[in-house]
């Protein structure tokens, strides 16, 4: 899929919404990230941390799978967003 950074940024903001209201998520992204409430309001408009909440995202597929859902997104528009945010651009070792 071919996203510009404009709809990546736009997936990346639904993302921290969607994390944001998950009462079960929110903890437990808060919990591994050291970020407290205040760092993820403050974030909202951040690619960077937009991109560091769909890196959480990614991490369960039943998750993904649950914000496509109720988003009505392609399950592989997280991955796509988070390639063209900071920090997700694909390593090439050769």
């Amino acid at each position: 899929m071919n996203l510009s950074r404009e709809a990546a940024e736009t997936v990346g903001l639904q993302a921290v919404a969607w994390v944001a209201g998950n009462d079960e998520l929110l903890p437990v992204f808060l919990g591994a990230t050291g970020a407290s409430e205040a760092d993820f309001r403050d974030g909202l408009q951040d690619p960077a941390f937009q991109g560091s909440v769909l890196d959480f995202l990614l991490m369960d597929d039943a998750w993904v799978m649950a914000f496509c859902t109720e988003l009505d997104l392609k399950p592989e528009d997280p991955m796509a967003a988070r390639m063209l945010l900071p920090g997700g651009e694909m390593v090439h070792w050769t």
